[in-house]
């Protein structure tokens, strides 16, 4: 039966109206991104046999395009709709923080990061650039790597600080791996890093390595 026969306050859309996003299932939210479904069956049927091939929401948003595509259902353009409503959800948090408090403990940048880092399939190094009073200026990815690691370059990070007229920052990468324990190569760029910004008067607050749902702290730990 196609959805439009289905009750109104059962359809995807509909409910999403009256009663707000948080009311719809997983399968539902998905089904409102689709906007249809394949021969035979909804675009809630259709959502259920994703995240029942995937097992979950998060497998199914950070599945790689290879692994995506290589199953029934799930083509370029709703892989495309899936990657681009992922990186609205990023966008939208980073706003959301420019506006926020000063980001003086590591627990409010370990939030976000979390939320921009934690299933990158790769290593990502990168910076938040803050104001005097430790506001977000801007998120930048600076350097991206394999799964065994990134170069970073601290003249390219002293360059990016400066140009956005940064007065101090908060390091940040990911390990694909999902631990989050700081490697000694780590340990080494962290202090080149903040040697190399000390010389042009930009405060490095923090270093935060995100592992799977963990994040490491360089100052909780008293190593920055």
């Amino acid at each position: 039966m196609s959805i439009r026969n289905w009750p109104p306050c059962e359809r995807p859309r509909e409910k999403l109206l009256e009663q707000g996003p948080q009311s719809l299932s997983n399968a539902e939210l998905l089904a409102v991104f689709f906007g249809s479904g394949q021969r035979g069956g909804t675009a809630v049927d259709l959502a259920h046999q994703l995240l029942a091939r995937f097992g979950s929401l998060r497998e199914l948003l950070c599945a790689n395009r290879d692994q995506a595509l290589a199953g029934h259902g799930l083509g370029p353009a709703r892989y495309c709709i899936l990657q681009a409503a992922l990186e609205l959800g990023r966008r939208h948090y980073r706003e959301t923080l420019k506006a926020g408090p000063a980001l003086d403990s590591p627990e409010i940048a370990r939030s976000f990061l979390l939320a921009q880092l934690r299933d990158r399939p790769y290593e990502v190094f990168c910076c938040m650039h803050l104001d005097v009073r430790h506001r977000l200026i801007a998120f930048e990815e600076l350097f991206r790597g394999t799964v065994d690691g990134a170069s970073v370059h601290p003249r390219e990070v002293v360059k990016a600080a400066l140009a956005r007229n940064a007065a101090a920052v908060i390091l940040a990468h990911n390990h694909p791996s999902g631990v989050a324990e700081p490697s000694h190569a780590d340990e080494l760029i962290t202090t080149r890093l903040r040697d190399a910004l000390a010389l042009v008067d930009i405060r490095v607050l923090d270093h935060l390595v995100i592992g799977d749902g963990r994040c490491m702290s360089f100052a909780e730990r008293g190593l920055i």
